[in-house]
């Protein structure tokens, strides 16, 4: 199994990004497919995530209106892209892979990607 995220690293405060996740090794398709991430010294929290078919993707109160994510069962590939960035974004933004629909909790996901390091300037 691997989960390959991909995306630029830094950005201005106020600017967007599009993280990318490449996934392979399970069967992408039956997967609820999220984004997590982890600032210096603070825990790891839920970001964003969507359901198997695409439709329903749910949001942390902290990006929504902010972001939106989507994914490719195609490309086996699931997307971030995130608008209005602020300062407390920075973080290193994971993907994850799990079964559990609505869970926001990190430990409902069975696979994680290495992690990719975004920091919004001020």
């Amino acid at each position: 199994v691997q989960l390959v995220e991909s995306g630029v690293g830094l950005v201005q405060a106020g600017g967007s990004l599009r993280l990318s996740c490449a996934a392979s090794g399970f069967t992408f398709s039956s997967y609820i497919m999220g984004w997590f991430r982890q600032a210096p010294g603070k825990e790891r929290e839920f970001v964003s995530a969507i359901s198997w078919g695409g439709s329903n993707p749910y949001y942390a109160d902290s990006v929504k209106g902010r972001c939106t994510i989507s994914r490719d069962n195609i490309k086996n590939m699931v997307h971030l892209q995130m608008d209005s960035l602020k300062p407390e974004d920075t973080a290193v933004y994971f993907c994850a892979a799990g079964k559990k629909i609505w869970s926001t909790s990190w430990s409902s996901y069975d696979y994680w990607g290495q992690g990719t390091q975004v920091t919004v300037s001020s």
